[in-house]
């Protein structure tokens, strides 16, 4: 018999009108889910029961607790977070149902603080109807990041691509002035740890794009990439990090040339997320780096305009549970080989993994 213990996951409801519940409870019809972990959802059976008579699912149900001790292993947990009734309308923004997903997310936060859970999988909010005294960020991100110690760093992942962006929920007439030096440096370095233990990538070679249209043209068309973008890759470079660059964003994906990368960097929030989400739209994963956390969530929103229908695609969200377990496994395999690396250094690398691209 296997005594392997496996990962709790904790899942919060996101918005309640919108598709959170949905992609949940498609999610959890998976077998596989409560194979690899524990799921435990953080609502209200109450409002889990609408949504699932709303959407006509009638063979499924989870294990309904009220303490976190109550956990069974077998099967999809739901922990009550709330006693209150709440009225719910699908597809509408609504700030007394947004006070529900922070419920739901204060749970999940003191559930990681406890130890009670390994990782968190979010569904998705509307930051607009979330705001009050326990929530006052631009999103999950700046939540968790407020909550538990590290820097946090946004990597949108898929199996085709890694990106993260320099300068994230900022306009983008603010972009060229938050572009430094220093900022670009930490940012590589803390990219690099994450595809190192996050994503068990032994040797990662990392892209960064240029600001502006054909990488500046050695400065015809601007000079962040000459005086500010080119220096910082040199300097990464010549302290071992595979970092190269700068691109021209629009040549890098449209000739494939980021399928060589391990990782690319994105000067600004749209210049990676638009092709991100053109390759990766139904598998995408936001993943909040950095973290003494795992935290990951699918790459979309509450989607109003489909709420309570059941056309939602669960595979994003989906992707984000396999995601939290990856990166898990992934850390707790860094832990062991930097606690006691004899066994892993006899190891032989294969010819493949010490190629230095040229380009």
């Amino acid at each position: 018999m296997s005594t392997v213990i496996k990962p709790v996951l904790g899942i919060t409801c996101g918005d309640l009108n919108g598709i959170g519940l949905e992609v949940i409870i498609k999610t959890m019809l998976d077998n596989r889910v409560t194979e690899l972990c524990t799921p435990v959802l953080f609502a209200s059976s109450k409002v889990v029961s609408y949504h699932r008579k709303a959407l006509n699912i009638t063979d499924f149900s989870f294990n309904i607790i009220n303490d976190i001790s109550q956990l069974n292993p077998k099967r999809p947990n739901l922990l009550n977070a709330w006693k209150e009734e709440v009225t719910l309308e699908f597809g509408k923004p609504d700030p007394n149902v947004g006070k529900f997903a922070v419920r739901s997310l204060m749970a999940a936060v003191q559930a990681l603080k406890s130890g009670t859970i390994d990782a968190v999988v979010t569904a998705p909010i509307n930051k607009h109807v979330t705001q009050s005294e326990e929530f006052r960020f631009p999103g999950h991100t700046e939540f968790f990041e407020h909550h538990f110690d590290g820097t946090s760093m946004m990597i949108l992942c898929s199996e085709q691509i890694r990106i993260t962006p320099l300068t994230v929920h900022v306009p983008l007439s603010k972009v060229p002035a938050m572009i430094t030096e220093e900022i670009l440096l930490d940012t590589i370095a803390r990219f690099e740890r994450s595809l190192k233990i996050d994503f068990g990538v032994r040797k990662p070679k990392i892209a960064v794009l240029g600001l502006n249209p054909h990488a500046g043209d050695t400065g015809l068309i601007g000079l962040e990439e000459v005086t500010t973008i080119t220096p910082a890759i040199e300097k990464a470079f010549n302290t071992g990090i595979l970092v190269y660059g700068p691109f021209s964003a629009d040549g890098f994906f449209g000739s494939g040339h980021y399928k060589k990368f391990d990782g690319i960097i994105s000067m600004y929030h749209d210049q990676g997320l638009i092709p991100f989400k053109l390759m990766a739209f139904e598998q995408g994963v936001n993943f909040t780096a950095g973290l003494s956390i795992v935290r990951t969530s699918p790459d979309h929103g509450p989607a109003y305009d489909i709420a309570g229908k059941g056309l939602a695609d669960e595979n994003s969200f989906k992707q984000a549970v396999w995601t939290a377990l990856d990166v898990l496994k992934n850390r707790k395999l860094h832990k062991e080989i930097t606690t006691n690396p004899l066994p892993y250094g006899q190891q032989k690398s294969s010819p493949e993994e010490d190629v230095v691209l040229d380009i």
